[in-house]
């Protein structure tokens, strides 16, 4: 697995540019034994890498596009049957020729979907599609992988492999998974708290198939904290009714690293929240509101804005009077959220940004207005110049007028290390696309909602709907944020206290998930 840094960067080495790194030993025995059941089995891995699965059973044939790692296969795994060659392109080939293999074992490369591209890209998203598989332009390398080496095998084969942890949660992972269960008896997945790649931000899981021919109607789960050498797999201790996966946690595999008691209690706040308002019966009675909301319900959740060239566009005050910008086409804004204070950005805060004479005034011109001399000619300046040949800049009319200003109620970060932070937004600032802007509908005060998204249920909300990356970090994306669950804002001061039970099950459980992602705060 890996996380390869952006095409054409010319000094990273092919090994890591092709997504490639290799297995511990322990893990590589480990499937290889979970798969071959006779020495006469045939097993294929499709990203064999320098053959440390191919080693492990004599009957064994690879695939490699680097020619070095394939050289040192051909050395480690002398039985075996080794194609230097692209893996879609060769399995297009082995599929028209009839190959078919009772097991296929092995690290898929994790390749992100900036650099899956080109023909290879093309090719590997017209195959999974052939088999009923339509992965978007988001994907990254790894699901394809799956599905055409799933594709290979015969009737009653099995699949075994290492896979990003990011099945617990990405679309593409449950795409995969949906596929599988369809494709497969027994689909099982083993979570791995220990990174298996220590120098990787990237979590890896392991995943299992047999069968191949079947269906099922469950995925067994099992959490380990790690692999050791001589380990064997873990029955799952979850049976997950693969309905239940689908509709209640949307794909995610994630929730089931709680325990049965936290899954139930946040599921009965979730129906709450969902179940269509009690209209009341008689005139003059009271509608009956349900305990728990989602943010979505509350407010609008939008993207900030996009410059384009945020150098050009943010200003410090000197630069502003230097300039001769007039204030009427300046905007107070946040570049990011490490400047904004724990719970309100006031006039103090700004005024403090002024006297630092930090870069926080937006240069706003709206569409159509006119521009000043002087303005004009800072347009003209030679950071201008430059500015308007950017892309954002140069595919728009006019290129100066930045789109998507808004002043938001509040500021909510999406990218946290404990917690993603809500922040009340009395100072009338705007904010870049490194913030969400959150609008009230109406029916709530910033103040209480605010309150409601300090709860357990809340901070436990944010750990299921958003999802880990790498360096034990959460995010909340666009949709992900729209469906936080929070207690109904103004509970707190009717009658009915909060049960102690379930807000220690619901701090518990949050604290699970953040050790999942390895967040040490």
């Amino acid at each position: 697995m890996s996380q390869p840094q952006a095409a054409g960067t010319a000094r990273v080495p092919p090994r890591k540019r092709n997504g490639a790194y290799y297995t511990p030993e322990a893990v590589a025995e480990l499937l290889v034994r979970s798969a071959v059941r006779a020495p006469s089995d045939r097993l294929l891995d499709p990203a064999c890498g320098d053959g440390r699965f191919l080693a492990h059973h004599a009957n064994s044939e690879g695939v490699e596009r680097d020619g070095q790692a394939a050289s040192t296969a051909c050395q480690r795994a002398p039985s075996a049957r080794i194609h230097n060659e692209e893996f879609f392109a060769w399995a297009q080939r082995a599929a028209t020729a009839g190959e078919q293999f009772d097991c296929v074992v092995g690290n898929p490369p994790f390749i992100r979907y900036q650099t899956f591209s080109g023909e290879i890209r093309a090719r590997a998203l017209a195959l999974c599609k052939a088999h009923g598989v339509s992965f978007s332009a988001l994907s990254a390398s790894w699901a394809p992988f799956l599905v055409v080496a799933a594709s290979l095998l015969r009737p009653g084969g099995r699949l075994a492999f290492v896979v990003p942890a990011a099945i617990g949660h990405a679309p593409a992972g449950g795409q995969l998974l949906d596929h599988l269960v369809a494709r497969f008896a027994d689909v099982r997945v083993m979570a791995v708290r220990r990174k298996l790649f220590p120098r990787l931000s990237e979590d890896c899981w392991l995943l299992l198939a047999d069968q191949c021919g079947g269906t099922t109607n469950e995925i067994g789960f099992a959490a380990v904290d790690t692999i050791r050498p001589g380990d064997t797999l873990l029955r799952p201790t979850v049976r997950i009714d693969v309905a239940e996966w689908r509709n209640a946690w949307r794909r995610r595999l994630r929730p089931y690293l709680l325990g049965s008691q936290a899954r139930a209690l946040y599921l009965k706040a979730a129906a709450q929240a969902d179940a269509p308002p009690v209209l009341p019966a008689t005139v003059g009675s009271r509608s009956t509101r349900a305990s728990s909301v989602r943010l979505g319900d509350l407010a609008t959740v939008d993207l900030g804005y996009v410059s384009g060239a945020n150098e050009f566009f943010h200003l410090t005050p000197s630069r502003t009077k230097q300039a001769g910008i007039p204030d009427a086409l300046l905007q107070t804004t946040v570049r990011s959220a490490r400047v904004l204070p724990p719970q309100e950005l006031t006039a103090g805060t700004v005024a403090g940004w002024r006297r630092n004479d930090d870069p926080m005034l937006l240069l706003r011109i709206p569409r159509g207005a006119s521009v000043p001399k002087r303005v004009q000619q800072y347009l003209d300046s030679a950071p201008g110049q430059q500015a308007r040949e950017a892309y954002k800049c140069r595919h728009r009319r006019p290129w100066y007028s930045v789109p998507d200003v808004r002043v938001p109620d509040l500021f909510l970060s999406y990218m946290a290390g404990r917690v993603p932070s809500l922040v009340k937004n009395a100072a009338g600032a705007s904010c870049t696309n490194a913030l969400h802007c959150v609008r009230l509908r109406g029916t709530v005060s910033g103040a209480d909602l605010l309150s409601a998204w300090r709860t357990p249920l809340a901070q436990l909300s944010c750990e299921i709907e958003g999802h880990p990356l790498g360096g034990g970090m959460l995010k909340l994306e666009l949709s992900e944020a729209a469906r936080v669950l929070l207690p109904q804002p103004g509970a707190a001061t009717r009658k009915r206290k909060p049960n102690a039970g379930a807000k220690a099950e619901m701090e518990e459980a949050a604290s699970v998930l953040r050790l999942w992602r390895h967040y040490a705060g």
